[in-house]
């Protein structure tokens, strides 16, 4: 199994320490949230993403991808009935396919698309409206990342977060009503703990879409650092025979990057050799 972690968890950190660090607890690649590099990420160039690349590479990781893509700038969202705030959130979004697609070189990387706030349904919008304007944004969104070989990889979270795309079967109703093959399914523990259905299940069940994979305990802290057992999980992952990353992904960042880092992978590579 190929371990990453995600680059905002190192607050404040250049890139070249961060990458640094990572290799050296064992990580063999770095997820990044493109607000890290740019207050705006219109503004990115595809230049400069590759230079942000060539950086992770050059330290021996992987560029795994893209995640957060829709915190910054703000005004985004996928469900709305405003035509232009859909344009302007499909024309980011394209942006971000070709960011990503500069910054993995050869490999393309994946896009992991959360963002709870720029999905959910606001008053008075039908399921069936929200979701065909989803529909059209993402599938205009992987035609662009499919010639790249960067792929989507739609992102179920709990009915704390959005009311939109809460389980892995609505999200892979979704995938289907794309139906494009850069358009696939990340599961992250976090959010799958939110269901009724037991995570080893939901993952037997999405293994023909699951494209990336979220490490992380419902207390918002990394693998190991609360109460959810990691050793079911990560037999459900190889007998699905999944071959993507294992990326840690925290929203607490206490104690502090260092500890967060080390501690994680030694658990993940602890549960993952049972």
């Amino acid at each position: 199994m190929k371990f990453a972690i995600c680059n905002e968890t190192y607050q404040g950190w250049e890139l070249p320490r961060i990458c640094e660090h990572v290799k050296s607890c064992g990580y063999d690649g770095l997820e990044i949230a493109p607000f890290t590099l740019h207050e705006d990420p219109r503004q990115l160039t595809e230049e400069q993403a590759e230079a942000a690349g060539k950086i992770v590479r050059d330290a021996g990781l992987d560029v795994v991808g893209l995640h957060w893509l829709l915190v910054k700038p703000e005004g985004m969202h996928i469900t709305t009935p405003d035509a232009e705030v859909r344009r302007k959130t499909a024309e980011f979004g394209r942006h971000l396919v070709r960011l990503c697609a500069a910054m993995g070189g050869a490999s393309g990387g994946v896009m992991v698309w959360g963002s709870p706030k720029q999905r959910s349904l606001g008053e008075g919008v039908k399921y069936e409206d929200g979701f065909a304007r989803a529909v059209e944004i993402l599938r205009s969104i992987s035609e662009t990342a499919g010639p790249l070989g960067v792929r989507i990889a739609m992102e179920p979270l709990t009915t704390k977060e959005t009311n939109f795309l809460t389980t892995a079967a609505e999200t892979i109703k979704f995938i289907k009503a794309v139906d494009h093959p850069a358009c696939q399914l990340h599961l992250d523990v976090k959010a799958m703990s939110g269901e009724a259905t037991p995570i080893p299940q939901i993952i037997a069940q999405s293994k023909a879409h699951t494209i990336h994979f979220h490490a992380n305990d419902p207390n918002l802290r990394g693998p190991g650092f609360g109460a959810m057992d990691f050793v079911p999980i990560a037999k459900a992952l190889r007998d699905t025979k999944y071959d993507g990353y294992v990326s840690v992904e925290v929203f607490d960042y206490t104690p502090d990057p260092q500890t967060i880092a080390s501690k994680s992978i030694e658990y993940l590579k602890k549960t993952f050799a049972v």
